[in-house]
C-alpha cells in the first residue's frame, strides 16, 4: 500500500480513509484514562498514581500536542489540517464529529456522513473494545494495535514518498511526530502498563494475545481495502 502511494491524488484517498483511525485512537485512550485516573466529582485518588501518570501524560501529547506552529493541538485536528493542506474532502469526517458531539451515536453517525464502508468497520471494531473490553485488553489493543505498530506503519509511509514534489509539510511533521513519541516514549510506557495488568495472571497474558491478534486483523483488513481504493 505504502509503494501505491504515489501522487497527491492516491494520498488524498489514503487520508480520507486512515482519518477515521486517527478520530477512533481517542477513545481508546480516553478508557485508559477513564479507568486509570478519577474523572468523576468529588474526585478521589487512585491506587497506582503511577498509573494515571503514565496515561495522563500520554492524553496530553494527543489531545493537546505542539502543532509545529508555535501553537497547540490534538493529533485529530494536526490529521485535518494535513488533509486540507493536500486538498483531501474533510467534510465527511468532520460531519461524524458534529454528530456524535449532538448525542448521535458513532455507528448512526458513520453511515449518515457517508464514511468508507472499511472505516466503518474498523471504528466500530475500536469502539467495541473501547466500550466494553475489561482493561487489560483495551490496553492490549492499545499497545499492540496503536502504540507499538504506529511508528513501524509511519516510517514506512514515509520512506514512500514519491508525490510530484509537492508540498505535505503539514502531513510529514503529523507523521514525525507519531514516530518520535509513540516510538521514543508512549510505546515504552503502554508497554509497562499492560505487563503490570497482567502480572501472574495467565488468563489475561492470553486475552491480551487474542485481543492483539484480532485488532492486527482489523488493521490488515483496514489496509487492505484503502490499498483497493488506491489501485
Amino acid at each position: 500500500m505504502y509503494r501505491a502511494i504515489d501522487s497527491l491524488g492516491r494520498l488524498r484517498v489514503f487520508m480520507e480513509h486512515h482519518v477515521y483511525a486517527v478520530w477512533d485512537f481517542m477513545s481508546l485512550a480516553k478508557r485508559l484514562q477513564q479507568d486509570l485516573t478519577s474523572v468523576v466529582i468529588p474526585w478521589t485518588p487512585r491506587t497506582v498514581p503511577k498509573f494515571a501518570r503514565l496515561i495522563n501524560e500520554i492524553v496530553l501529547d494527543e489531545e493537546s500536542d505542539q502543532d509545529g506552529c508555535g501553537g497547540y493541538a490534538s493529533h485529530f485536528e494536526l490529521y485535518l489540517a494535513a488533509m486540507r493542506e493536500v486538498g483531501a474532502d474533510t467534510r465527511p469526517v468532520e460531519e461524524l464529529v458534529a454528530e456524535v458531539a449532538a448525542g448521535q451515536t458513532p455507528e448512526v453517525a458513520l453511515v449518515n456522513a457517508n464514511a468508507p464502508r472499511p472505516a466503518q468497520a474498523f471504528v466500530s471494531h475500536t469502539l467495541h473494545i473501547a466500550r466494553q473490553a475489561p482493561l487489560h485488553e483495551v490496553a492490549a489493543a492499545f499497545f499492540y494495535g496503536r502504540e507499538d505498530l504506529i511508528p513501524t506503519l509511519f516510517t514506512a509511509l514515509l520512506a514512500q514518498w514519491r508525490l510530484d514534489g509537492k508540498p505535505v509539510e503539514r502531513f510529514t511533521y503529523y507523521l514525525e511526530r507519531h514516530i518520535e513519541v509513540d516510538g521514543d516514549k508512549h510505546g515504552p510506557m503502554v508497554a509497562q502498563l499492560l505487563k503490570a495488568l497482567c502480572a501472574g495472571r495467565l488468563d489475561r497474558l492470553q486475552q491480551s494475545r487474542d485481543t492483539a491478534q484480532r485488532v492486527m486483523t482489523a488493521r490488515l483488513e483496514f489496509w487492505n481495502a484503502i490499498h483497493q481504493a488506491l489501485v
